[in-house]
C-alpha cells in the first residue's frame, strides 16, 4: 500500500508546526522519520494513523483519500513507545482484541492468533500476562496485535526506546525480518539514527516541521546536503571546523591548517566555509598531516575513539583498530583525507 502526503499541514492552537509536507512511501517500503525531539515526526505518524486531523492537504492510502477518516476506518496497525498492553488480560487476548472488536468468529481468531504469534516467535507466551513478560517479549505481543488484522500500513513510534542496549539489537533485526516477510508498508519515527540506517530502505530527516533530506541511509552519510544532516548521522559525529576559502582551498581562521579543496576553487577568496570531517577520515592514513593533543580517549573493544585539540581550539574526532598506544594528554601528529572532506556555507548548504 503506497502512502502519500501532499501539502499535509497540521496547526495547533493557530501555530503551524507542519506546513504543506509533500511525502511518498511505496508499496512494501520501510521509511523512518528521523529527527530531534519537536521536529514533528510524531505529529506527522498520527496524522497517518488518523490520531491527528489534517488541517490542510491529502493523506492518501493507494488511490484512497483517508484524510478525514476516523483511525478505525483507515486499517493502520500501531507500536507505541509503552506498548499499550491490557494488564488484565492474557498475550492471547490482547492479540485478539482487534479482531474481538471487529466480531470475528472465534476460529477466525484463534487460528490469526497463533499465526501471527508464531511469526513473531511467542506462541508459548499466549497464556501469560504482561507483567510476567520482559520488555523485549512485551514489544513482540505488541507488534503481533498491531499486525494480526493484517493492516494496510504498520506504523512504529519509537518502538525500542524502552529496551536496553541489547534487546533494541535484537529487536531491530526481528522487526525488520517480520515488515520484509509480511510485504507491509512501514514508517518508523525514531530519534535514534541507528535505529533509522538499519532498518528502513530510506530515510527522511525532519527539522522544524519540514523534510531537510530524503535518501538512502547510505547516500544520506556520504553526501548530506547541509550541515544538520552531516552532524545528524553518524556515530561517533562528524567533527566541524570553521575557516575560510583562500588560494582554492580552506584555511582554520588563524592559518594553522590548510586544506587542498577542490570545489573552494570556485569560491571567492575570504567567504566563509565549514568542513566537515567524519571520524573515518582521520587518523593514521590520509594526505594532509595534522598535529594536536589527544583530550578524550574511549576503547570500545575492537575499536579506539579520540578526540584531538588542534592548537586553534577545534576538535577533530578519529575512530581507529584498538591499540595501547596512544592516551589522552599525549601529542600527535595523524593525517586527514582532504577528498572525503564535506564542504559547507555559512548557512549549512553543502557546496
Amino acid at each position: 500500500m503506497q502512502i502519500v502526503l501532499k501539502d499535509f499541514t497540521k496547526t495547533f492552537d493557530g501555530n503551524t508546526v507542519i506546513d504543506r509536507m509533500n511525502l511518498t512511501v511505496e508499496d512494501g517500503e520501510m521509511l523512518a522519520l528521523l529527527g530531534p525531539s519537536g521536529c514533528g515526526k510524531s505529529t506527522t505518524l498520527f496524522a497517518v494513523c488518523g490520531i491527528h486531523r489534517v488541517n490542510g492537504g491529502q493523506i492518501l492510502f493507494g488511490d484512497r483519500d483517508v484524510s478525514n477518516l476516523p483511525s478505525q476506518q483507515r486499517n493502520v496497525g500501531v507500536v507505541f513507545q509503552n506498548y499499550a498492553l491490557y494488564p488484565h488480560m492474557s498475550v492471547f487476548e490482547n492479540i485478539a482484541f482487534p479482531l474481538t472488536v471487529r466480531k470475528d468468529s472465534k476460529a477466525d481468531v484463534d487460528r490469526a492468533v497463533r499465526d501471527i504469534a508464531e511469526l513473531t516467535h511467542i506462541s508459548e507466551l499466549l497464556e501469560r500476562r504482561p507483567g510476567q513478560l520482559s520488555g523485549g517479549q512485551q514489544q513482540r505481543v505488541a507488534l503481533a496485535r498491531a499486525l494480526v488484522r493484517k493492516p494496510d500500513v504498520l506504523l512504529l513510534d519509537e518502538p525500542l526506546a524502552n529496551l536496553d542496549a541489547k534487546l533494541r539489537l535484537e529487536m531491530r533485526s526481528e522487526i525488520r525480518r517480520i515488515q520484509l516477510e509480511t510485504g507491509i508498508t512501514a514508517i518508523l519515527v525514531t530519534h535514534d539514527q541507528v535505529e533509522a540506517m538499519s532498518m528502513c530502505e530510506r530515510i527522511a530527516i525532519m527539522k522544524g516541521g519540514k523534510i531537510i533530506q530524503i535518501d538512502t541511509p547510505k547516500d544520506m552519510y556520504s553526501n548530506p546536503r547541509t550541515s544538520f544532516v552531516a552532524g545528524f548521522l553518524g556515530n561517533p559525529p562528524i567533527s566541524f571546523l570553521k575557516g575560510r576559502a583562500e588560494a582554492g582551498g580552506f584555511v582554520l581562521d588563524d592559518g594553522s591548517l590548510r586544506l587542498p579543496l577542490p570545489v573552494a576553487s570556485q569560491i571567492p577568496d575570504g567567504t566563509d566555509l565549514t568542513v566537515g570531517i567524519r571520524p573515518e577520515h582521520f587518523g593514521r592514513a590520509g594526505d594532509v598531516p595534522i598535529s594536536g593533543k589527544v583530550i578524550f580517549a574511549e576503547t570500545q573493544g575492537r575499536e579506539n575513539l579520540y578526540d584531538v585539540a588542534l592548537p586553534d581550539g577545534s576538535v577533530l574526532r578519529s575512530v581507529q583498530p584498538a591499540q595501547d598506544d596512544v592516551r589522552a594528554g599525549d601529542s600527535v601528529s595523524w593525517k586527514l583525507e582532504s577528498a572525503a572532506a564535506l564542504v559547507f556555507a555559512e548557512d549549512g548548504r553543502r557546496l
